[in-house]
């Protein structure tokens, strides 16, 4: 089990490569599937799928080991521990998921609808309960692929239940062999469906996009340990972003998460007036995104990005509504644990969802602040009604927290599922990587070195339309696939009848 989760994990970026391999994530959950069917009761199923979801999960966020201990100042014990605690915690979910399927004690497809059920039910619950920790969901092993059709129907978590569907079957071909008929019937049904999901995805994609406009993404490379000391990291973001930014190097320029790493009013006098006006002045042709922190003592503070645009004198503004824990809010009871780490800008205050978008060159650009991205339901607010929904998304990062690690790949994957769910390209400007444009398509168009400095300059087309996902879920969230999947325990979990 613990062999099969940490390929679970690798399966969303091979380490070295980076790459998804879609194939593995089924292969490894169909190894938790034999093991699960083999367990003598459903205590020792649910231990082995805790076993299983705890390496997979610990394999997948080490790296908060990194922002804990090497920027957090956490005794390295502790800090491994918290991670632990964490997946532990995490893995509980699956756990429950593996006994309910064990009790279930059923075969051929229900023993596949019902373990698809259960599975996605514990993704759910991850990605919503105590506000979401949904990184490394399985889905994301399926941005590339014949399951890549999927998210624009289905998210993220339905494309996972299909893989968990798929993983459970490959487990059971000699009890669906017994009913040769009816495996046919399903196969032939299922490849139909794949086919015309490949098909209407196709044609959707086929439709011309707008205009290209040109962008230029900044990524500043500044170290995390630097960052917020004065003479270092914000002397050094303050000068080059600021040398950036006056170039105007394309229609519209994106700077990072906390690019502008201080307050205003902590900054040089006139600093700020001095790196807008030039994109603010009736007639310049470019426009601009800066990601910094706004707000006061008695105000609250908030993590936000600023917008410039030509002859606007009120400033665009997006404040982060999904927070993180421990980074920029403390849950009740754990102020201790913040207290022992030295991480700055610790407690903010929230955005609401679905913010209007900068409009901008005949586009309408939504932001959206590093792991705001996992939340696919919260974007799709943004998609209620067409005619104002977003042509761009915007991604502004500093994945800087986690060194030089697979956070950065894994990231990537998760804002090219977006693209995927909501057929919209993205841009993801970031502090270290990975700095790129991915079109609607989710396939990365152009892109900067990691862990290096430069300035991407690149075209985007924006995009029209709503996708079945963006649809259903900006009026009805995730409440669907939560009625969908209960139903099916429902249905699977019953009392069989006996002859």
């Amino acid at each position: 089990m613990l062999l099969a989760g940490g390929l679970q994990a690798a399966a969303l970026a091979w380490p070295g490569s980076g790459q998804p391999l879609w194939w593995l994530q089924i292969l490894s959950l169909s190894l938790l599937c034999l093991a699960v069917q083999r367990a003598p009761s459903a205590r020792q199923a649910a231990w082995r799928g805790w076993l299983f979801a705890t390496a997979w999960l610990c394999g997948t966020f080490w790296w908060l080991f990194i922002s804990m201990h090497t920027y957090g100042g956490l005794p390295a014990p502790l800090a491994v521990l918290a991670v632990l605690a964490l997946a532990a915690f995490l893995g509980s979910y699956y756990a429950v998921a593996a006994w309910v399927w064990r009790r279930a004690d059923c075969a051929g497809w229900r023993a596949v609808l019902l373990f698809a059920a259960c599975w996605t039910i514990a993704e759910l619950a991850r990605g919503t309960l105590w506000t979401g920790f949904p990184w490394g969901a399985g889905g994301y092993a399926h941005v590339e692929g014949p399951l890549s059709v999927w998210p624009r129907w289905l998210g993220v978590y339905g494309t996972g239940a299909v893989a968990a569907a798929l993983a459970m079957a490959l487990t059971q071909v000699a009890p669906l062999w017994q009913r040769t008929r009816v495996l046919l019937g399903v196969g032939a049904v299922a490849l139909g469906l794949w086919a015309a999901a490949a098909w209407v995805q196709q044609q959707a994609q086929a439709v011309p996009g707008r205009a290209p406009v040109s962008v230029a993404l900044l990524q500043g490379n500044i170290p995390q340990d630097e960052k917020f000391i004065p003479s270092g990291g914000i002397a050094r973001a303050l000068e080059w972003y600021g040398l950036q930014l006056l170039q105007k190097p394309a229609a519209l320029v994106v700077a990072p998460e906390t690019a502008i790493p201080v307050l205003p009013q902590q900054l040089p006098a006139d600093y700020l007036a001095a790196i807008s006006a030039p994109y603010r002045e009736p007639g310049s042709p470019s426009a601009a995104l800066i990601g910094m922190p706004l707000g006061s003592e008695t105000q609250g503070y908030s993590n936000a990005v600023v917008g410039w645009v030509p002859g606007e004198m009120t400033e665009y503004r997006y404040d982060k509504h999904h927070l993180v824990p421990f980074g920029e809010f403390v849950p009740p009871l754990f102020q201790w644990f913040v207290r022992m780490m030295d991480i700055p800008l610790g407690s903010f205050a929230r955005g609401s969802v679905g913010q209007a978008p900068m409009a901008w060159h005949g586009e309408r650009w939504a932001p959206n602040i590093c792991y705001e991205d996992l939340f696919g339901e919260e974007l799709g607010a943004h998609f209620s009604q067409a005619a104002i929904a977003p042509t761009v998304l915007v991604n502004v990062s500093n994945i800087a927290w986690f060194g030089d690690s697979i956070a950065v790949e894994q990231h990537l994957h998760i804002s090219r599922m977006r693209t995927l769910e909501f057929e919209r390209p993205m841009l993801r400007a970031t502090n270290t990587g990975a700095t790129v444009v991915i079109d609607h398509r989710g396939a990365v168009t152009a892109s900067l070195p990691s862990h290096t400095q430069g300035v991407l300059v690149a075209e985007v087309q924006g995009r029209d339309g709503v996708t079945p996902f963006a649809f259903w879920v900006s009026r009805l969230g995730l409440w669907p696939l939560w009625l969908c999947c209960v139903a099916v325990v429902v249905w699977g979990a019953r009392p069989r009848r006996k002859n």
